[in-house]
């Protein structure tokens, strides 16, 4: 069937359909057309529905008007630029495209663009502008916001404190911004991309860290927080991190990676820091003691797979507490420092040389064959041993150190640990500056040492000390000059527990100064006891320990002690040990000088032992010396001790000390001190150590018919 064209609904629309249509569409679109005569008003013609919605105004009320006569539709700021359009004359089938504000007739503001041509109309042979207005604000609204949020990247892209960054899988940088460029070196992004051609071969340090970026990001699409050092332009190696993703080029389709970059370079300095910090020792930069554990664990691991041994070193300065508390913490830091430079002297690298705290290191030493062990730790042993120069002073610090080896002497770190140390105390116990290797008979040694510093803890609260008293007899007059107290410790079930024993353990838990304090005042209250009870007035003795001076105050606990037993202070005595006096600077000076102010009498104990210094005697204010039992003993068949013991009774009385023999024991010993003249004598051969109410029966039976039996003996 064939189409007619003049049938209904089919061909080309009448004319009256043609407006209709016209109008129809018009009226649906989001502005309005317009027709107007190209005269100098631009008289309308004809205006679509659309201009009422969006103006506001009728259109019969702009019909016979000029389109732009109502001043109040164009925005004041638009207004030039739509007059400049309208006035220009235009030839035929001219354009124009104009975009301005409208101002509706309620006060809104809409954006419009217009665009119309000029033709002739051979009905009324005149031109005519046919246009059409259409409301874009929504458009100029997305075009704004894109137009921020370009302003906004832009402000970020350019003022980010982080670098930001394209480039190409294969490394070529494409975008960088001022950052990047900073962090680099580069004046600017430009100097950046110019020289930067390839960024794998000219930033990354480790170039296999690149690898693996690539790895990551080709697995993933994506790196997060992935870290490595790169070069800046002179040279400086940095730390930088990085996120990035994988971008697709919308122009072409290309791979290329974009994201940031950050300088954490202090972050890493700071965690190196902190790292540092948690593992090693701030004095001496050694392995401290969680770094020292951890790696123990591991060589044990490893010595169990390999079936080899490790030793565990421990190794204590034996004078370093005098030196720190006399001469000062500079000074003592500035020792300890030089120490640990000795001890990684005497090693490998890969042995671990570590800080245990205080004057105490341990040493981890793999590898070694046992033949050779011995010889390494006695060159750490001669390395301690050597002089150590500060200043204008010269120090001698001998070391105790004690050895433990796996799998024999522990199969876990902290036991090792602990027969390391038990060892150590073992050198201590033969008279320090030693050697000991952990034995058997060093495990039960440890046993017993704790098991006496868990008791020792609760003694002196259970009442369990008590004063032990010895006397002192004068050369001259035969009778009793003073009595040395002496600690004894009666633990229940067990009865009295050796001096030997327990007195070491007391001082280095430092449980001696309030052990010390106590004696001290029961010494006292005993001595005005028996003064009370109508005996003869005598001096009582009481050693003080190094550490009472160090931590213990002991010029006022001394003065409490004689005010709270009501005693004078001419009364008693204190005994240091010639060590302390050695080591004795300025400190220890204005101490014993405060102490002689009271009144007390002040006596050297074991003197001749260990030091040839005697500088000491002319500074402190000592009234007696004490000659240690060790040269007595052998007086009769030792020449040296017999001319040691002379000399020292000679330099006493030059100095005018009174000078006492400790230990005489025989008649032989008696008559040879007594015909070097010794002025006082303590031993077994006038009695040995006794309870207070025993040494008031000798003292009130002592008199001076036992003179005579010293004169002959």
């Amino acid at each position: 069937m064939e189409d007619r064209a003049d049938e209904p609904g089919h061909g080309l629309p009448t004319p009256s359909e043609s407006t209709r249509l016209l109008n129809s569409i018009a009226g649906h679109l989001a502005g309005f057309v317009y027709r107007c005569r190209d005269d100098a008003q631009w008289t309308v013609e004809y205006i679509s529905g659309g201009f009422q919605a969006l103006t506001g105004y009728a259109p019969e009320d702009l019909v016979g008007n000029r389109l732009f006569g109502y001043s109040e539709l164009i925005h004041p700021e638009d207004r030039p630029l739509v007059a400049e359009v309208s006035n220009c004359s235009k030839p035929e089938g001219a354009r124009i495209a104009v975009e301005y504000r409208l101002c509706r007739r309620d006060g809104a503001v809409r954006w419009v663009s217009e665009r119309a041509v000029r033709v002739f109309d051979e009905a009324s042979a005149g031109w005519k502008w046919e246009g059409f207005i259409e409301d874009i604000t929504e458009r100029k609204r997305a075009e704004r916001a894109l137009h921020e949020a370009n302003e906004r990247y832009q402000s970020i892209f350019e003022n980010a404190l982080e670098g930001i960054f394209q480039v190409t899988p294969e490394g070529r940088l494409l975008v960088a911004n001022p950052a990047m460029a900073r962090m680099f070196g580069f004046e600017s992004p430009a100097a950046l991309l110019a020289e930067l051609r390839d960024v794998p071969r000219q930033l990354y340090v480790e170039p296999e860290r690149r690898e693996e970026y690539r790895r990551q990001i080709e697995a993933n699409g994506a790196v997060s927080n992935f870290e490595f050092q790169a070069f800046r332009k002179n040279g400086e190696v940095i730390w930088v991190s990085e996120n990035a993703h994988v971008r697709r080029s919308p122009a072409d389709g290309s791979i290329y990676y974009e994201g940031t970059l950050e300088d954490i370079t202090a972050r890493r300095v700071y965690q190196a820091q902190i790292e540092r910090q948690a593992n090693y020792d701030a004095l001496t930069g050694l392995a401290n003691r969680a770094l020292l554990n951890g790696r123990l664990h591991q060589a044990i691991g490893q010595a169990t797979a390999t079936a080899s041994e490790i030793a565990v070193v421990f190794i204590d300065l034996d004078q370093f507490k005098f030196i720190n508390d006399t001469y000062g913490h500079a000074l003592g830091d500035g020792l300890l420092q030089s120490m640990a430079d000795r001890l990684r002297s005497c090693v490998r690298d890969s042995d671990t040389v570590a800080r245990q705290g205080g004057d105490e290191f341990v040493l981890l030493l793999q590898g070694y064959r046992p033949e050779d062990l011995s010889g390494v730790v006695q060159r750490l042993h001669a390395a301690i041993a050597q002089p150590w120069v500060s200043g204008r002073r010269e120090f001698h610090v001998t070391s105790s150190i004690g050895v433990a080896l796996y799998p024999g002497d522990g199969a876990s770190a902290d036991v090792l640990l602990r027969n390391a140390d038990a060892a150590m105390y073992k050198a201590k116990e033969n008279g320090r500056n030693a050697v000991q290797f952990f034995t058997a008979e060093l495990n039960h040694a440890l046993v017993e040492r704790l098991d006496i510093e868990h008791r020792l803890r609760g003694a002196l609260a259970r009442s369990q000390f008590l004063l032990h008293y010895q006397p002192r007899i004068d050369m001259d007059t035969g009778r009793i000059a003073g009595a040395e107290a002496l600690l004894r410790w009666r633990v229940p079930q067990r009865g009295l527990v050796s001096p030997a024993r327990f007195i070491s353990v007391a001082e280095d838990t430092g449980l001696i100064v309030p052990i010390g304090r106590w004696v001290l005042h029961t010494a006292c209250q005993q001595a005005r006891a028996w003064q009370m009870a109508g005996l003869p007035p005598i001096v009582v003795s009481v050693n003080v320990s190094p550490r009472q001076f160090r931590e213990g105050n002991i010029v006022a606990t001394i003065a409490e002690a004689l005010r709270t037993a009501g005693l004078d202070a001419r009364y008693l005595q204190i005994e240091l040990t010639e060590g302390l006096a050695m080591h004795g600077a300025e400190k220890y000076v204005e101490m014993l000088g405060q102490i002689k102010a009271l009144g007390v009498q002040i006596a050297v104990d074991d003197f001749g032992t260990g030091y040839s210094s005697l500088s000491y005697l002319k500074r402190f204010p000592v009234d007696q010396l004490k000659v240690d039992r060790s040269f007595v003993v052998d007086l009769a068949t030792d020449p040296d001790d017999a001319v040691i013991v002379q000399a020292i009774i000679a330099l006493g009385h030059k100095l005018n000390l009174r000078v006492v023999a400790e230990g005489v024991e025989t008649t032989e010993q008696l008559k040879f001190l007594r015909e070097s003249g010794c002025d006082e004598m303590q031993g077994y051969l006038f009695g040995k150590p006794m309870i207070a109410a025993d040494f008031a029966a000798l003292l009130m039976s002592h008199d001076s018919g036992q003179y005579a039996q010293l004169r002959q003996a």
